[in-house]
């Protein structure tokens, strides 16, 4: 029987013994499959180390081309054949193309040309000074590269002057994504310097891009006459995309309610459509379709967030797949190889040098003409420096225009990765934190330049060091509170606390029938708010994320502050209960949660701090709401437990940590899920329980007080509290003893001694006796200074026990929780930081009476102490309020 030569491909794949890496140009997505994981994986991996110095992914993309190209792993025989073929990189560069097209329609989202207009004197004066000065030694130093190197393979022949043009733009031009994330690390975007370089940055971004779309319509065009039609078609349809497409989209998106409430799939999939029409027209005109793409970024609303919502629906799939392939394209074509004369590497510190300080220079005398000192001025020109990936996509075009060779591509790809990997890095030295700080109260006149203060301290005369110290507690007049959506129950009904009772004004009349004279009621909230000074200010830090739709929310801070839901829940709560409120949102990485918090407690002159600790053991919000309450989560509290250790160890003002067990929130009826209806099926029903209001909004304060700063803090916090007539509180004075075999008191000489011993351990010293002795003291002077308002409602108790821990817990037990109906009660503990009491071993046996293993509540112990975490541990039917005092106020 005749067979055919002709047979069906196999379809069998490897295990009919085909190789995968071998390309086959009717299946190029096997190979492709393989480029693009190597690619992604080699990326990744050299981001981590990079950063821990801070520095931007495009630095370790660029790296990582530079290693899987010709310079490092293609110098291994077959490497390059095998992982890329000649013969694939076209459909690599298609996918790495299309990355690039929507990549730079998410620049043209994030760049705001609203900052340009509200700072266009400083970004003229210093973007225009930032990328004159580097634009003219660029053409300088063109002149020498034209003439070295024109004779390298895959050029085509151009003039001088077009030459020397994309060479002074490649060399003027300022990274601005990679500008906005090192600001946002760096937490500068509200900063002066921030500011200015900001505005400077987007006019250095919109002009730098209109002079290479010039360059690229020279090289394309054949003629002059053919090179001017470009520029005025240019012209033509950017006059039409601003006057007659934006108003267009503006209204869809209008219609359709996008603005107010995020893009809809049909108009994401509306301005995706956008940006591919616009790219093909400029491609077609004879300028790089990344032109257009930007362009329809340009002209998309700022307004109710939607350019960040429009980013975080595109922005994944092109930053983490289609740009790593570009940058790694780049790195192929990158041949350090290449760099092998001694000219050859002088020109490569020529450039670089060209690069970096004719932005230096241009930045820094621009930025001291606009009156900023020296160091800021120099911090600016640091800054409009980097280069960054913008860089990487104009050398591109270059190549792909045979602008440049594969030489001198290689000779501006080292002045981009020097330029950049040196930005972050100076920018911290020379404007550092503790800088900014003395900066900001220097400017404010509050310190002369050598750091004196020039407000004078107003404490009282006398040497009586009670009152000094009552006067160091002082009242509570400025709170600063953060914000976390899973605690406002209990947060708010805290400070309707604080806030004293609402005051009850008289009935309304018509302004129609009212009386010409002035608004009583106008008056009426004054003189309240100057009786009742307590000032609380709301933070909520959301994590900054390696997203750029995270650091456009950072440039348009007030925007989001303004439209947080968070916050102005916290702003309405205020207004109904006679607290005068004021909030904001910060955008920071996790591990600088503490930092801003405190430099936020420091700028607010905050009295005292207060802190949630969160349920779940999450400092993301966003990963809290699914994870399950629950008592472990509480007492293995790792993230959040280490975010609290930090903030205490810096805190520049009392603090309070609040553990929410249902305060202000009563226990939900749960719902029995799944019901077996007459149909026999099983359905779930939808019907609600309806909460009913408090019908007792009382509140009971437990607080066993060990002595210490701590406890006194504690005891005067719970005093301002007890002013509200629906606060009760019990306030005991623990008399630790030892016990002894005949059941008499003793004092243990060490704690190593006792160890063993079952009773509490207390730390031997010569000042034993004398710390006692004047707590005892503080204990009775704060009893008998009680008015006679609150002795009807506060109660000064004494116990006398060897086991502290086992009788607080039982007195607790006895006190709180009583009523099902009350809004929640609270137990108030000092951190007792000064460790003349240990409670190490009782908390130990009390963990292991509730079945808890040694080491469950090990955070807890850390950050709030033994006491805290045996209280947790147990469950007590309250809520818990660690108190520390100010770092000053504690003596060792």
């Amino acid at each position: 029987m005749p067979t055919s030569s002709v047979r069906a491909p196999h379809q069998g794949g490897i295990l009919e013994g085909a190789n995968p890496s071998v390309y086959d140009s009717k299946n190029p997505i096997t190979i492709f499959i393989i480029q693009a994981g190597i690619i992604i994986i080699f990326c990744r991996l050299l981001h981590y180390p990079l950063s821990k110095i801070k520095q931007p992914r495009v630095i370790a993309e660029i790296i990582g081309g530079i290693i899987l190209g010709p310079s490092v792993l293609g110098r291994i025989p077959g490497f390059s054949d095998a992982i890329f073929p000649t013969a694939s990189i076209p459909a690599l560069s298609l996918a790495a193309n299309l990355g690039l097209v929507l990549f730079l329609f998410l620049v043209g989202l994030e760049v705001d040309l609203r900052l340009l207009l509200a700072n266009w004197r400083v970004a003229l004066s210093v973007g225009a000074a930032g990328m004159v000065l580097p634009f003219g030694l660029g053409c300088a130093i063109a002149y020498g590269l034209y003439h070295e190197f024109r004779d390298d393979s895959g050029l085509v022949p151009i003039s001088f002057g077009v030459y020397m043009l994309f060479v002074g733009v490649a060399t003027a031009i300022t990274a601005f994504p990679v500008l906005c994330r090192i600001l946002t690390e760096l937490k500068l975007l509200q900063d002066h310097v921030g500011i200015v370089v900001l505005s400077a940055g987007v006019g250095n971004d919109v002009v730098g891009w209109i002079l290479l779309a010039l360059c690229v319509a020279l090289v394309n065009a054949g003629s002059g006459i053919t090179a001017l039609y470009i520029l005025l078609t240019s012209i033509a349809y950017i006059l039409f995309l601003v006057y007659a497409v934006r108003p267009a989209l503006i209204w869809v998106l209008n219609r359709t309610g996008s603005i107010q409430n995020g893009p809809t799939q049909s108009m994401v999939a509306l301005t995706v459509l956008l940006t591919l029409a616009s790219a093909f027209f400029t491609g077609i005109i004879g300028i790089h379709p990344i032109f257009g793409a930007f362009l329809v970024g340009l002209i998309c609303p700022h307004d109710g967030g939607f350019a960040i919502k429009l980013t975080e629906k595109i922005e994944d799939l092109v930053t983490v797949f289609f740009l790593p392939l570009y940058f790694a394209l780049s790195g192929l074509s990158t041949n350090i190889g290449l760099l092998d004369s001694g000219m050859t590497w002088a020109y490569v510190f020529g450039v670089i040098a060209v690069a970096f300080f004719g932005k230096l220079i241009g930045g820094t005398v621009a930025a001291r003409l606009c009156k900023l000192v020296w160091r800021e001025s120099f911090t600016v020109g640091v800054l409009m420096s980097c280069k960054g990936l913008v860089e990487i996509i104009v050398l591109n075009i270059g190549l792909q225009a045979r602008i440049l060779s594969t030489r001198t591509f290689t000779i501006f790809v080292v002045m981009a990765l020097v330029t950049t990997f040196a930005t972050t890095p100076l920018t911290s030295a020379l404007y550092p934190p503790w800088y900014r700080q003395k900066l900001a109260a220097w400017k404010r006149g509050e310190i002369d330049w050598d750091g004196t203060s020039l407000i004078p301290e107003t404490k009282p005369s006398g040497g009586d060091s009670m009152s000094a110290e009552k006067y160091d507690a002082g009242d509570i007049r400025r709170l600063l509170v953060y914000l976390r959506l899973e605690s406002l129950p209990g947060l708010f009904t805290f400070l309707s606390l604080l806030g004293g009772d609402r005051p009850e004004g008289g009935s309304r009349v018509h302004p129609s029938k009212a009386g010409a004279g002035p608004d009583e009621h106008a008056e009426e909230s004054v003189s309240l708010l100057q009786e009742r000074p307590l000032q609380v200010h709301g933070l909520r830090m959301l994590e900054l994320t390696e997203r750029l739709s995270s650091v456009m929310k950072d440039t348009e801070i007030d925007d989001v502050s303004t439209k947080d839901p968070v916050v102005n829940s916290f702003y309405s709560f205020g207004q109904l209960n006679h607290l005068a409120v004021s909030g904001d949102v910060e955008i920071v990485p996790e591990g600088s949660y503490a930092e801003i918090l405190a430099q936020s407690a420091s700028q607010q002159a905050s009295d005292m701090v207060f802190l949630p600790w969160s349920e779940t053991g999450s400092l993301s919000e966003t990963r809290s709401t699914t994870v399950e309450f629950s008592t472990h989560h509480r007492l293995e509290n790792g993230p959040h437990s280490q975010f609290i250790t930090s903030f205490l160890s810096r805190a520049p003002c009392h603090t309070a940590v609040f553990v929410n067990n249902n305060f202000g929130r009563p226990s939900r009826r749960e719902d029995g899920g799944l019901h077996r209806t007459k149909s026999r099926l099983s359905l779930r029903s939808h019907h609600g329980h309806p909460l009913a209001p408090f019908t007792d909004r009382s509140h009971h304060i437990f607080f066993p007080f060990f002595g210490g700063l701590d406890d006194r803090t504690a005891m005067r916090f719970i005093l301002r509290l007890a002013r509200n007539v629906n606060v009760t509180a019990t306030i005991v004075f623990v008399d630790v003893q030892q016990a002894s075999s005949s059941g008499e008191a003793e004092v243990v000489p060490t704690e190593s001694e006792t160890s063993g011993k079952r009773g509490v351990q207390v730390s031997a010293s010569a000042s034993q006796e004398t710390f006692f002795e004047q707590e005892r003291s503080f204990f009775v002077s704060m009893k008998d200074s009680l008015t006679q308002e609150l002795e009807s409602r506060v109660l000064f108790d004494t116990i006398k026990t060897s086991q502290p821990l086992n009788d607080v817990i039982s007195r607790i037990t006895s006190e709180v929780g009583q009523s099902v109906r009350s809004s929640g009660d609270l137990v108030v503990l000092g951190r007792s930081r000064e460790g003349k009491v240990s409670f190490r071993a009782e908390s130990q046996r009390v963990l292991a009476t509730v079945g808890q293993t040694s080491h469950a509540g090990s955070d807890v112990s850390q950050s709030l102490g033994d006491v805290a975490q045996a209280l947790m541990a147990t469950e007590v039917k309250a809520s818990l309020i660690v108190v520390e005092a100010k770092k000053e106020d504690v003596v060792g």
